[in-house]
């Protein structure tokens, strides 16, 4: 990656903007939150925005109205639209007054962080991105994991989860979190579902190695070290 993607997000709903701004960061971006879009010109002249999350009704500005407005200022940034505004005609309106993007309310929230990558991979704000921690190498994208040049192979779920650990080095993830945010939905879940992934993941990369990646802490969860 080129640095981290500070993704700016303009919502005025405050409990999306708040699950926003926790998904984003739990996907390794960092996050500036916006009620209206007061202040917003000011932020992209002071920090390096990678890319704009923009509902089109907020007070005192229309979003996409907004948006063409910054178009037509000089700002190129890809810009995704989240809104209510779902019908065929306003969605094109959007992408006319210059979104790249655009997710119709009520959205998955997971689907927004993979837009956001694949988005930000077409603008070069990131590209072929690869998690290292140690002798780890992770390819998101090929997923493929290698432990000082050697592949690993590991199931959906193994990978998915050293992912997740490897985007948020050293913080204690808790099962709960893990089991939100990784598991799916055809996947067994339990209170023992974490602690058996976790056993197996750590019998394949931590073979002939003396000290574990993964550190229980106990009552709460785990964590890469």
């Amino acid at each position: 990656m080129k640095g981290t993607p500070l993704i700016l997000i303009i919502e005025d709903d405050e409990d999306i903007l708040e699950l926003e701004e926790f998904h984003l960061s739990n996907a390794g971006f960092e996050v500036l939150g916006f009620r209206s879009t007061r202040g917003v010109e000011q932020a992209l002249e002071e920090e390096e925005v990678s890319l704009l999350v923009v509902d089109r009704n907020l007070p005192g500005a229309e979003g996409s109205e907004f948006v063409a407005l910054l178009r037509a200022k000089g700002y190129d940034l890809p810009v995704i639209f989240v809104s209510a505004k779902d019908q065929d005609f306003q969605v094109e309106e959007g992408f006319a007054r210059g979104g790249d993007d655009y997710l119709r309310k009520p959205f998955n929230m997971n689907e927004l962080v993979l837009r956001v990558r694949a988005l930000l991979r077409r603008s070069g704000a990131v590209s072929g991105e690869l998690l290292r921690h140690g002798d780890l190498i992770l390819d998101p994208e090929s997923r493929r994991l290698q432990r000082n040049g050697e592949e690993i192979r590991l199931s959906r779920l193994e990978f998915d989860l050293l992912a997740y650990l490897m985007r948020r080095p050293g913080r204690v993830v808790s099962r709960e979190e893990l089991l939100d945010e990784v598991w799916g939905d055809e996947e067994e879940r339990g209170p023992k579902s974490v602690n058996v992934a976790i056993n197996r993941l750590k019998k394949k990369i931590d073979r002939e190695r003396e000290a574990s990646h993964i550190e229980s802490v106990r009552g709460i969860g785990y964590r890469l070290c």
